[in-house]
C-alpha cells in the first residue's frame, strides 16, 4: 500500500511539519480505507483559506482544512482522491486555544481532512460519530490522544 502526497507550501509558517509527517499522516487514512492513492496538500495562507471557503462553502472567514475530492470524468482512471487545504494560522490558532501540540493539531486535520475526500462528514450524529471513533484510532497509532476531548473542529 502506498499513499502519494504532493505538498504545496503557498505561504511561510514557522515550525510547518515536515514533508515526512504529511506523508505519514495521509498514509494513516489512505493506506487503510483507499490504498494507492494520490492527494496534494497545500498550505495556504489565511488569504486564500478565505477565499476558498467563501466561495465553497459561503462562509467569509479563514478555516483549518478544506477538502476538495477529485471527481475523475468517466472512463479516467486515477489514483488522486482531492486536495486539502490547510492554513496554518488557523490550526496553530486553534491549537492555542485548545491546549494542543501544534503538530498534534496539524495531524488530526490532515486525518480529518482526508476522511473527508472518502466521502465521511459530521453533518449529523451518527455520522460524526463513526468519522470521530476513525481518527481517534488513526491518531492513538502514532501517539496523538483524543483530540475532541474538549473541542469540536
Amino acid at each position: 500500500m502506498t499513499t502519494t502526497v504532493d505538498l504545496q507550501l503557498a505561504c511561510e509558517f514557522d515550525n510547518l511539519p515536515s514533508a515526512e509527517q504529511f506523508q505519514r499522516w495521509a498514509a494513516l487514512v489512505l493506506d487503510e480505507l483507499k490504498p494507492n492513492s494520490e492527494i496534494t496538500i497545500r498550505i495556504s495562507n489565511a488569504e486564500e483559506s478565505q477565499s476558498l471557503n467563501h466561495s465553497y462553502r459561503g462562509k467569509d472567514k479563514p478555516t483549518n482544512v478544506l477538502s476538495f475530492e477529485f471527481d475523475a470524468p468517466p472512463g479516467v482512471e486515477l489514483p488522486l482522491v482531492g486536495d486539502l487545504i490547510i492554513c496554518p494560522e488557523v490550526v496553530y490558532r486553534e491549537s492555542l486555544e485548545q491546549q494542543k501540540s501544534f503538530h498534534d493539531h496539524f495531524a488530526h486535520m490532515v486525518v480529518h481532512g482526508c476522511l473527508h475526500l472518502l466521502g465521511y462528514d459530521h453533518i449529523n450524529d451518527a455520522d460524526a460519530q463513526e468519522m470521530e471513533a476513525i481518527e481517534k484510532r488513526l491518531l492513538a497509532t502514532i501517539d496523538i490522544s483524543d483530540p475532541y476531548r474538549d473541542d469540536e473542529c
